[in-house]
C-alpha cells in the first residue's frame, strides 16, 4: 500500500532534510538510506568498517549531480563517543539534522543455556546500550536547540523523527535467538518512553519490526538450517504473503516513518513482515 501511495506522487517532504542512518552500509540500513536519498533527503551513513561505509556512500551518490547529498563516518554504536561525533558530523556536512534511523544489527543465534556471558555483554553494549545512548543524545538534540539549526527555512527546536530497527521478538520470543528475545522487548519499552518524553518538543519516536526481509544476513541465517533457497521456500509458506520482503520494501516504510508525512505517528511498533506477526 505504501509503495502505491508513493508511486501516485505522495510528497514525503524530505527534500533537503538531513538524516543519520546507523548501520547504513548494508542490509536494512542501506535500503532505508537509499529510499531517503531517492526522496531528496541528505544522508549521513555510519558503520564500523571503513571500506563498506565508503562503498555504500558511493553507491548512494551515483546518479546525482553533486556528491554533497551523501556522507559517511566511521562509528560503532557501542562507542560512548559515537552519538556526539555523529551529530557534529551532520552539522558540519549538512548544517542540520532532522532525524535518524537507528539500526543496531542482528543478534547471535543461541539458546539461553548455550549463550555465555561474553556474548550477552557484547550484544548489550551494541544493541541495547548503544541504541539507548543514541536515542538519548539525538532526542535531546532534536528536541532542544539542535535539529534544524542553521537552516533558515526551518526554525530551531521544531523536533524531528527517530526510528529504531527492532525485531519481531518484541511481540513473541523467537526460536534459538535468546539474545534477541532478551534485549529487543526492553528496547521497545525505551522507544515508547522516548516517544512520551520527546513528544512535547515535536520529536517523534517509533520502532520498526522487520521479519524475513531478504538481506544477506537473513540468507546467511537461513543457511544455518540447510540450503538457503530451500529454507526460504519452506519459511515463505508460513508468511501470509508467501514470500520474503525485499529490502526496498522496508526502506520505503522507514522513509515514510521518518518523514513529515507521518507527522502524527509516534510511539508505534510498526511491522514490515508480510503478515508474519500473528499477535494483535
Amino acid at each position: 500500500m505504501l509503495g502505491r501511495i508513493l508511486s501516485l506522487g505522495m510528497d514525503l517532504d524530505l527534500r533537503d532534510r538531513a538524516y543519520l542512518v546507523t548501520g547504513g552500509s548494508r542490509g536494512l540500513g542501506f535500503a532505508a538510506a537509499e529510499a531517503l536519498v531517492a526522496e531528496g533527503a541528505r544522508v549521513l551513513l555510519s558503520g564500523p568498517h571503513e571500506a563498506t561505509a565508503a562503498a555504500a556512500a558511493r553507491r548512494l551518490a551515483q546518479g546525482h549531480a553533486t556528491d554533497d547529498r551523501v556522507a559517511w563516518v566511521l562509528a560503532d554504536n557501542a562507542d560512548p563517543d559515537a552519538p556526539d561525533r555523529l551529530v557534529a558530523e551532520a552539522e558540519t556536512r549538512f548544517k542540520r539534522l532532522d532525524g535518524a534511523l537507528i539500526s543496531v544489527g542482528g543478534t547471535p543465534a543461541g539458546t539461553v543455556t548455550t549463550t555465555d556471558d561474553d556474548a550477552w555483554r557484547r550484544a548489550f553494549e551494541t544493541i541495547f546500550l548503544g541504541a539507548v545512548r543514541l536515542g538519548r543524545v539525538l532526542g535531546n538534540y532534536l528536541g532542544s536547540d539542535g535539529g534544524t539549526t542553521g537552516a533558515a527555512e526551518a526554525p530551531r527546536g521544531t523536533g524531528g523523527s527517530l526510528a529504531f530497527v527492532l525485531a519481531s521478538s518484541v511481540r513473541a520470543p523467537l526460536p534459538r535467538l535468546a539474545v534477541s528475545n532478551g534485549l529487543f522487548p526492553g528496547l521497545a519499552g525505551v522507544v515508547k518512553m522516548l516517544a512520551e518524553e520527546l513528544g512535547p518538543s515535536g520529536t517523534r519516536v517509533n520502532g520498526i519490526m522487520p521479519v524475513r526481509i531478504a538481506t544477506d544476513r537473513v540468507r546467511e541465517f537461513d543457511a544455518l538450517s540447510g540450503d538457503p533457497d530451500e529454507v526460504r521456500a519452506r519459511k515463505s509458506e508460513d508468511i501470509p504473503l508467501r514470500r520474503y520482503g525485499d529490502p526496498e520494501e522496508f526502506g520505503r516504510v522507514a522513509a515514510f516513518v521518518l518523514s513529515p508525512a507521518a507527522s502524527y505517528v509516534t510511539g508505534a511498533m510498526i511491522p514490515v513482515d508480510g503478515g508474519s506477526i500473528r499477535s494483535i
